[in-house]
């Protein structure tokens, strides 16, 4: 515990800290928001998660499920995708985890005008950067996709961000739900959907997105029997042009969607409706938990 803390120190607080190369703020493009599955200069943001995409096993975030650092083929595989998911960990909600349920933090000495990581060397052993590699998706439930972005590091390799802030794992969380890294040297916070600190005094706790914005027609949607976009349960893919009926009716209680579209409560788009307007966390807010019968896409 004792060298444990040691090396937070000198990641999070001390000005002894070996002052690691700034990254270079993203190319152009990287951190617009493109149409669903449409690539962001080499890289895919893609509504939904690995699981409903049909990612591969042992690539991605699930080449290191239990926290720790990635080396060798497992770190090249890791990179193949990323997972952010705006979710709850501990006492942390909303706030972003990856495809293996890990928390994501942000680090106060990072900057997000421009995006620069400031986290190398030693720390980023400790806290160790979400990378992707070039031709990499990521997946994305609950974030705009306005939110997110990449850095190009000092090692050359590319770092996912949220609202310009660069996020990292924290080494020692193993296992969904852990949040050991929260406030570690006053500095490291978890992140949530928009970049901002996840639980802290100062900023509050944010409600998550539920699309009231106006946004696009949708042309697909993937709804999730669990709420928060949780691939604990199963999950269903829908898509077309006009009115479809859900293979599984009245069992979602989450939908990721990269625009708007209509949700009813009976079939054939009849009964009870509701527009929304991109990722809804958990459909009991807005009366429709376990209600979904069939959507309309325009």
């Amino acid at each position: 515990m004792a060298a444990s803390a040691v090396a937070l120190t000198a990641c999070g607080s001390t000005p002894e800290a070996p002052a690691p190369a700034r990254a270079s703020a993203p190319a152009g493009g990287e951190a617009a928001a493109p149409t669903d599955g449409a690539a962001a200069g080499d890289l895919a943001l893609l509504s939904g998660t690995a699981k409903s995409n049909n990612s591969q096993a042992g690539t991605g975030d699930w080449a290191v499920p239990n926290g720790g650092v990635a080396v060798g083929a497992a770190r090249q595989s890791s990179q193949k995708w990323v997972q952010l998911t705006a979710s709850r960990a501990g006492d942390l909600d909303p706030v972003v985890v990856n495809g293996a349920g890990l928390t994501l933090y942000r680090f106060d000495k990072d900057s997000n005008n421009p995006p620069t990581s400031t986290c190398d060397g030693e720390c980023a052993q400790t806290w160790p950067p979400v990378t992707v590699a070039p031709g990499g998706k990521i997946f994305i439930a609950g974030i705009k996709k306005s939110a997110v972005g990449t850095i190009r590091r000092a090692d050359g390799t590319r770092q996912v961000t949220i609202g310009g802030w660069p996020v990292y794992r924290f080494a020692k969380d193993t296992k969904r739900g852990d949040t050991l890294g929260q406030g570690v040297g006053g500095t490291w916070f978890g992140v949530t959907p928009t970049g901002g600190k996840a639980g802290a005094p100062e900023g509050g706790q944010e409600t998550p997105d539920t699309g009231s914005e106006t946004a696009p027609p949708a042309t697909s949607a993937v709804f999730f029997d669990d709420a928060n976009f949780s691939d604990n349960g199963a999950s269903q893919g829908v898509a077309g042009n006009g009115c479809e009926n859900l293979p599984r009716p009245r069992v979602a209680s989450s939908v990721a969607a990269p625009g708007s579209l209509k949700i009813w409560a009976g079939p054939n788009c009849t009964g009870r409706s509701q527009v929304i307007n991109g990722d809804v966390a958990d459909l009991a807010t807005i009366g429709f938990d376990n209600a979904v019968v069939s959507v309309r896409f325009n």
